[in-house]
């Protein structure tokens, strides 16, 4: 059996390796265009900024590596220009010498990944404008950092390489601004989650203009001025795009292959494409959400080596099959750790999905040891059926082992009350008897038992003013002076049953504390007297991160701006 695979990285080297492991006769060969076969896309933004110091490290396979152990055939600077289904032939271009030839198949593999998205604006041809996917693409800017020292940079866009390159550049010294459509960083985040990453990148000095849209580019005095629709430019010394990507899917297109959502590849559950022998995996494929059901693009490398795995499975004459992504992911901004599985509010929304949320903000550890830090849990789960749809935490230490516990719970179909029952390792280092992940389910019950009903953030602006209902902060005399929504009142959770003569009979009761926690025994406590309860999701702490957020949002005016 001749083989021939279209690219390598995650989903390509991934097939390869394991059609060796399943057919020791078979041939196989990787055409791959740039100039390496497998390297570490996620590690390249830390070599720009020094983390990583050998170019070497962000090789994981060499085409001779790759031969030695595998037996595969590694063709790189080599790019399948086209392919002809009916005779199964690709045709090759060798990018070094210019030479164009056609090798046969019997099963192909199509991994092309995704491109950058480059938007059709002037000046983008600039030779200080660069894009982030490749080796080279991290070796050109890293050498133009080197040979130029620039003191400042704009990105465009907010995503995953955005937030990395925006960190790496600090660590350098270089003024950085991230220039983004949507007013929030990180789209798989809620914006209220989104509020906490935004405060982390401001506090390391990084310049955030939310809702500005580019226009173009224009080369000025030695630099590189950033045109913003309906306002001034940021002029800076060098710009970096990293605005999303598009799937490369020229190939099958091309070739009569269906295709998806936004010209991506279409497969279906065993990576087979329209035409029954030739496969396609990666960031290229349309894929199902494992979650809503619906189609979906996840640019994701663990999802990538699944399907590359699963396709070499079925060309080997397997039956394997791909049970859809749920996007679980995980990213470092500076301290602090962000990570989310699953489908957001958003999401939940565009679905016609009915959910509930939980928000709570517990330490990583048990309280009595030192060094315990905060984290911020939102989970959501259906309604009626309480079936877990996703989760979001943003934190220190811990926040890793909590999104990996969720999303299991998640693939494994469980109930959000259902999380109060794992049985989780604990020590005082690592955790507290009661686990965050835990303290959700605990939280989940009460919901679906009808002891706890909440209210939420974007409740607040109208919550009545008038008398009609009773507004209640429950934290202590300290807490409520040093910053409370107006109207609310205080009577700390302490002192309550003393004082439960102050509240008015026959009106309903919002409560808040700090974390959730003093408010929800208020809330039991006002219960048992006959009061109608509810009790808010998140504390007024992640109230005040939000918040404050949101006004830094409207208000900002990106540093660099023209005057």
């Amino acid at each position: 059996m001749k083989v021939i695979i279209v690219g390598g990285v995650a989903g390509g080297a991934t097939a390869a390796a394991r059609i060796r492991r399943l057919d020791e006769s078979a041939e196989i060969t990787i055409y791959e265009r740039s100039g390496y076969i497998s390297y570490a896309n996620c590690g390249l933004p830390y070599y720009i900024g020094g983390v990583i110091t050998d170019p070497e490290e962000l090789t994981l396979q060499t085409p001779e590596s790759f031969y030695s152990r595998f037996r595969v055939e590694v063709k790189t600077n080599h790019e399948v220009i086209s392919l002809d289904p009916d005779k199964k032939t690709v045709t090759v271009k060798n990018l070094h010498s210019g030479e164009i030839f056609e090798d046969v198949y019997d099963k192909l593999l199509l991994s092309p990944g995704a491109k950058p998205t480059l938007p059709n604006l002037s000046g983008i041809d600039s030779d200080k404008i660069f894009t982030l996917r490749t080796v080279e693409d991290t070796l050109k800017i890293k050498s133009y950092i080197d040979a130029h020292h620039p003191k400042s940079a704009v990105i465009a866009g907010g995503g995953f390489i955005s937030l990395e390159v925006a960190e790496n550049l600090r660590h350098l010294g270089i003024e950085v601004t991230i220039v983004q459509r949507p007013r929030q960083l990180m789209n798989p985040f809620d914006s209220d989650m989104a509020a906490f990453i935004h405060n982390e990148m401001r506090r390391n000095g990084v310049d955030l203009a939310l809702g500005y849209t580019v226009e173009g580019f224009e080369e000025k005095s030695g630099k590189i001025k950033v045109l913003i629709k309906d306002n001034p430019a940021i002029a800076a010394d060098m710009v970096i795009l990293a605005i999303g990507v598009t799937p490369e899917s020229t190939l099958a297109k091309n070739a009569g292959l269906e295709l998806g959502i936004r010209d991506s590849i279409l497969v279906n559950e065993r990576m087979q494409t329209s035409d029954p022998d030739i496969y396609a995996v990666g960031d290229a494929v349309q894929i199902r959400h494992f979650i809503t059901d619906q189609n979906a693009l996840i640019s994701l490398a663990g999802p990538a080596n699944k399907q590359g795995r699963i396709a070499a499975d079925n060309i080997c004459g397997g039956d394997s099959i791909y049970q859809g992504s749920q996007g679980s992911s995980i990213i470092k901004v500076f301290e602090l750790t962000a990570a989310t599985t699953g489908i957001n509010e958003t999401s939940a929304k565009n679905a016609g999905i009915e959910y509930e949320k939980i928000i709570l903000s517990p330490l990583n550890h048990a309280g009595y040891y030192p060094g315990g830090k905060l984290m911020t849990l939102k989970i959501l789960f259906e309604k009626g059926s309480l079936r877990l749809l996703g989760a979001q935490i943003v934190g220190y230490e811990g926040v890793d082992k909590r999104i990996d516990i969720l999303a299991t719970a998640i693939r494994a179909e469980m109930k959000a009350h259902e999380l109060q029952h794992i049985d989780l390792a604990y020590a005082p280092p690592y955790s507290s008897a009661k686990d965050p992940v835990n303290m959700a389910g605990y939280i989940a019950d009460n919901i679906a038992r009808g002891i706890v009903k909440q209210w939420y953030l974007e409740d607040e602006p109208t919550l009545p003013r008038d008398g009609s209902v009773t507004l209640l902060d429950t934290r202590t005399f300290e807490e409520y002076a040093s910053g409370h929504i107006i109207g609310f009142s205080n009577i700390p959770v302490d002192e309550l049953r003393q004082r439960i003569g102050e509240i008015e009979k026959g009106k309903p009761v919002y409560v808040i504390c700090q974390s959730g926690l003093r408010s929800y025994i208020a809330s039991r406590i006002l219960s048992g007297y006959g009061f109608d309860v509810y009790n808010f999701a998140g504390g007024f702490r992640f109230y005040d991160t939000v918040h404050s957020d949101r006004c830094l949002v409207q208000s900002s005016t990106p540093c660099g701006m023209d005057k």
